[in-house]
């Protein structure tokens, strides 16, 4: 038997070592879910200076050790947070990213212009997070969402199945999907591939792990698929509806200036996260 604070202790400082972000939050977060225990009930653990078993240990350090090979902890917990939903995330998807929330915040707002049963698209949808961020926080809401990859249409279907929200998730190319949707939806959200070519992220949990597939946007500002997405979300918005979109912090100028240079969109402006980066463009579908 060991001592849980000590056990944590221990592990923070490797996961310092190693160069984790949180490496205090991340070792308590592991023990937690080795113990089956929510973090807050494990911190009162901690201050009781409560025992860990040698099993539960050696599971535990195995966790330990692949964190602070960088492995993500949302891999090795299965689990990531989005506003009030817990979601299952692994190899092949997305990780949600709490900068994202903004966009569900935006999105809040746009609806509540948008009639008693908006339309809600959802275009690379990935783990299905910002869909059932919305399905969950607007209950009237008809939402739709596709994924290009099999992998991560396969976690966002899971997402549907243990919410249990409404949401019509679909197989499929983002720059073709709902045509029976065309000229019918309120509001159209996304985050779409954006980084550009030869800006390998810095995180290893990102670069090493994170599929390409939802990292890399093409072309030689990263903003094709985004573009490809919008001129989607231009043919199936109504007019006066709303385009969400997210981007890197250095795209916000270059995405308003090319969504108003296609004459579909007016009212076209950017967003910070809540950290002040530029992180969201708004546009209105011109009427």
């Amino acid at each position: 038997m060991r001592a849980a604070s000590d056990v944590v202790r221990a592990a923070a400082r490797e996961l310092t070592e190693a160069g984790v972000a949180s490496p205090r939050v991340d070792a308590e977060t592991l023990l937690a879910h080795v113990l089956g225990r929510e973090v807050a009930d494990l911190r009162r653990a901690l201050l009781l200076d409560e025992q860990v078993g040698e099993a539960e240990h050696t599971a535990y350090r195995q966790l330990v050790e692949q964190r602070a090979s960088r492995m993500p902890l949302q891999h090795l917990t299965g689990v990531a947070h989005f506003r009030r939903l817990t979601l299952r995330v692994g190899p092949g998807v997305f990780v949600p990213r709490p900068e994202t929330e903004v966009l569900v915040d935006l999105a809040l707002d746009a609806l509540r212009g948008a009639g008693e049963s908006p339309v809600v698209v959802d275009l690379c949808t990935g783990s299905g997070a910002i869909a059932l961020a919305v399905a969950d926080e607007w209950p009237t809401a008809r939402v739709h969402a596709v994924e290009l990859s099999e992998d991560a249409h396969a976690w966002a279907a899971a997402n549907v199945a243990a919410t249990a929200l409404s949401v019509d998730l679909r197989l499929g190319d983002a720059s073709s999907a709902f045509e029976e949707l065309r000229g019918r939806v309120d509001v159209v959200l996304s985050n779409p591939p954006y980084i550009p070519p030869g800006s390998v992220p810095v995180d290893p949990e990102v670069r090493d792990h994170d599929p390409e597939v939802a990292l890399y946007g093409g072309g030689e500002d990263g903003l094709a698929v985004p573009l490809a997405v919008a001129a989607r979300a231009a043919e199936l918005l109504v007019p006066g509806g709303v385009l969400l979109m997210e981007h890197a912090d250095v795209q916000g100028e270059a995405l308003v200036r090319r969504l108003r240079a296609t004459g579909a969109w007016g009212d076209v402006a950017d967003h910070p996260d809540l950290t002040g980066l530029p992180r969201v463009t708004r546009a209105v579908r011109a009427r």
